[in-house]
Parts: C-alpha cells; structure tokens; sequence
C-alpha cells in the first residue's frame, strides 16, 4: 500500500505539488483527530462518531454539491484530502476548478468505506470553501474592471501556510498573482525608502546586491515621488491610496514609460473607476483576507 502523502501528492495537479501542501492537509486532518494536532497510528479510530456509529464494512457515496453561486476552485486538494486518509477511498472530480456553478451543482463524488468518508469530510470541505470564496471573489473584480485593460493582482495577504492554495485560488478566479514572497521581487515600501534614507538610495541598494536577476517595483504616495520613480531603473511603480484625480494625472505623467499598479482602500463599488484611470494593475488584499467561504456540503448514500 502506497503512503498517504504519496497518494495525495498523484491527485494533485502540478502546480499545487509542494511539501506545504501536503503538511496543510496533514495539519488540517492532525487538528481534527488528537488534542496535540498529531496524526494518530490509527486514522479510522480516532473518529468516536463514526466508529461508535457505521459498521466497518460499510461502504458509502459522499456527494459533494455547491449550495450557492460562484467559481469553484480547490476539488483536486479535497480529492487529495480524501486519498491521504484512505486508498480505497475513490473521488471522482465531475467540475474543473474554475468553473462558475448554480446552488446544487454535483462537484465530486467519493466512494468508499464509510468512516473515512465522514473522517476525511469537513477537512476537504474546508479547502474547497475556502479556496472557491477565495475564486469567487476574484471573480467579481475581474468582472467589474472587465474591458479596461487593468489586471486584477492580490498581495501576500493570505492566510498564515494557504499562499500558495490561496493564489492557485485567485488564478482560477481570473485574477493574477503579484510576488509569492520576499524571494521573487523586490518591492520598495515607504519603510524600506526611510530605512534607505531616499528612493533614489533603495533602488541602488537593490541594483547592487541583485544586478537584473529581480524585477523592482516601487511605491510612491505622491505625484512628486512619481517623477523621482520615473528617473529609477525599476519595472513597476506602485501608486499607493491616490484619488482618481491623482491617479490620472499620474497615467497621463508616465505616458505608458513605466507599468503602474494602484492600491488602496478599493471595493468592488470603487475598483471599476480606479481601472478606468489607465493603471495596469489593480492589487487587492481583499481577494485573499477577507474572503467569504462558499458553501459546499457532502451527503452520503449507499450507491
């Protein structure tokens, strides 16, 4: 028999094969099952409920179905949930991630011995809420700048260990992700440029130690820190809590030369005037901190 994160690994698409993936859905399950997060020897036993309650022999359908409106993201990490608790447990994935779903929507079905499938349930189903809130959010920005040329991005202001399902999440949302990390851009914040003692000094900091090797953006909060950025070899100049008016202005002063990024205090009623600015990006940590769960639940059955 293979060990549960190798099967977990195989369910999972490419792009979500990470070692903190797997230490999630082992977290998640480790939560659930003992007071000290760990997981036991024994999975199955660790259930009072379902132990106390389904014969072991039994052998159930869960139903996975959506119960509202919206994009789901997240199925194949839900399938992986279920293959980590047990081999004989078989999801069958009926919706690519990122399809847009009407309430009672069949997702997935999993097919197996009933007390993996009641043990393995809510720690699936939180991923997939999460991540299909996470893409259905995305989704209504992408939407409400659609046509202006803007590209909806979210920011590293995702749940402590979920950045990397968190950003899968908005991909399938339609939305683009800004950096992963502090590894793979350099983005030059006001505490940065005071630490530095200028712009000017934290853009060549930069150059020095890194060469080209990483793309540099810079925040500015005013026009005239623009025209300072305008002068720096950077990749993206980042235009932090301006107005409409400013941003304009700020469009119209860099002539396309450099690609701008606004941020700030934007909602889904505001975000569609802040595109039609002329920015290139639009970043969002709302797309990631204040996602609403979308709802999803399991039935069992005996076919």
């Amino acid at each position: 028999m293979t060990e549960p994160a190798t099967r977990a690994w195989h369910v999972l698409p490419e792009t979500l094969r990470h070692p903190t993936v797997l230490q999630l859905i082992r977290l998640g399950l480790g939560e659930d099952l003992t007071p000290d997060g760990l997981l036991p020897p024994d999975l199955i036993a660790a259930d009072v409920t379902s132990v106390a309650t389904l014969p072991l022999d039994l052998h159930l359908t869960g139903r996975i179905t959506a119960k509202q409106a919206g994009l789901i993201a997240g199925l194949p990490v839900a399938a992986a949930v279920f293959q980590f608790v047990d081999a004989d447990l078989t999801p069958e994935i009926l919706v690519a991630d990122g399809t847009k779903v009407e309430p009672g929507t069949l997702l997935m079905t999993v097919t197996g011995p009933g007390r993996a499938l009641l043990l393995a349930e809510r720690t699936a189903l939180n991923f997939l809420g999460r991540m299909s809130g996470v893409a259905t959010l995305t989704r209504q920005f992408v939407d409400a700048i659609a046509g202006t040329g803007a590209t909806m991005l979210d920011t590293r202001k995702t749940a402590p260990g979920f950045r990397l399902l968190d950003k899968y999440a908005v991909r399938m949302g339609g939305g683009a992700n800004h950096r992963m990390g502090l590894y793979d851009m350099a983005l030059i914040k006001d505490n940065h440029i005071d630490g530095a003692g200028s712009l000017e000094a934290a853009v060549r900091g930069v150059r020095e130690k890194f060469g080209d090797q990483l793309p540099i953006e810079i925040e500015v909060k005013d026009l005239n820190e623009l025209d300072i950025a305008l002068q720096l070899p950077v990749d993206r100049i980042l235009l932090d809590n301006m107005s409409l008016d400013t941003l304009r202005i700020a469009t119209n002063q860099t002539a396309g030369r450099v690609p701008l990024e606004a941020s700030g205090n934007l909602t889904l009623e505001t975000v569609r005037a802040i595109a039609e600015t002329g920015v290139d990006f639009i970043s969002s940590g709302a797309l990631t901190h204040s996602v609403k769960v979308f709802d999803v639940s399991m039935r069992l059955s005996n076919q």
